[in-house]
């Protein structure tokens, strides 16, 4: 998320913000804080700049301070659209979140909707809809009613837009909604929060009672944390033998997930496999892969083919 898009309304700390930004990149996270406190006496109910305060200091080693800043952030915001939460849970200052906060997933890919694909794909190697996609052909099946869930701008559509009849789209996110619109392909977008029960998601917000024969989420469940709700969700849209195919970044052995560093969540095959039985799918093929490279390091995934 690019905090430094929200001003502060002071002229003053807005200069020395952007200068602590430039320290920061250069290297001087110490400096940074230094210059961003100056910033905050001036404002000192800008809850954006308490949030760039903490991540100053946490690069530079300063964990306490950095959580008292992360503190700070959450009081003066709530709804948390910086994730703060997240960050005071990864410190050992809070529990972990079983969910993310939604405006926070929200806010951060509005602000990244413009850059996402090209982000993404062309600088994160990012190739989860086209291996999705080779899952599906390979079953040889063509689906009536294919639901993409957290479509986001739209990758996915068109890997699949051949394997259905009506293609319908869902995203917290009107920004990348709007990207998805641009491509053409999907009959039906609309947005939804997929970590709400069913009857609260907005998938069903005219009442339909949908009966999907193909439902994908493509990168998605890493945004949820606990599964249950986007499972109940697949459960209400699924017909019978339908496939849900999805990915999910790889927690390795056990049975549970867990936050990463990146803000993210990783689940084990374990975790997911029970999810599965659970709401009567069947998992018919599990694929281990790299899913993106996140600074320079690749992310291990597991991708995922399971029939109602």
């Amino acid at each position: 998320m690019q905090q430094s898009q929200f001003s502060s309304g002071d002229v003053i700390a807005d200069r020395r913000a952007d200068y602590a930004k430039m320290l920061d990149e250069g290297g001087e996270a110490d400096a940074a804080a230094e210059l961003m406190e100056q910033a905050l006496e001036l404002t000192p109910a800008w809850a954006a700049g308490w949030y760039r305060l903490a991540t100053y200091r946490e690069r530079a080693g300063k964990v306490g301070s950095a959580i008292e800043a992360y503190r700070k952030t959450l009081l003066l915001d709530p709804e948390d659209i910086f994730g703060a939460s997240l960050k005071l849970a990864l410190l050992g200052d809070a529990e972990m979140p079983e969910q993310p906060p939604s405006r926070y997933v929200e806010r951060l890919f509005d602000d990244y909707a413009a850059r996402f694909e090209t982000s993404l794909v062309e600088k994160l190697d990012y190739s989860v809809p086209q291996k999705l996609a080779a899952l599906l052909a390979a079953t040889g099946r063509k689906y009536s009613l294919a639901i993409d869930l957290g479509c986001g701008t739209g990758l996915l559509g068109p890997e699949i837009r051949a394997r259905a009849g009506r293609l319908e789209g869902y995203d917290l996110s009107q920004k990348m909604l709007a990207k998805a619109e641009e491509k053409a392909v999907y009959d039906h977008l609309a947005q939804a929060d997929l970590s709400l029960a069913p009857e609260a998601c907005g998938v069903f917000a005219d009442g339909a009672e949908y009966r999907a024969d193909l439902i994908t989420a493509a990168d998605v469940l890493m945004y949820l944390g606990n599964l249950e709700s986007v499972f109940a969700i697949v459960d209400r849209l699924a017909a019978a033998s339908a496939d849900f195919v999805f990915s999910v970044e790889d927690a390795g052995e056990g049975d549970g997930f867990h936050l990463a560093p990146s803000l993210r969540y990783a689940h084990t095959e374990a975790h997911v496999r029970g999810l599965c039985s659970r709401y009567t799918l069947e998992v018919i093929e599990t694929i281990k892969t790299t899913i993106r490279q996140d600074g320079g390091k690749p992310v291990a995934g597991i991708l995922f083919l399971a029939r109602r």
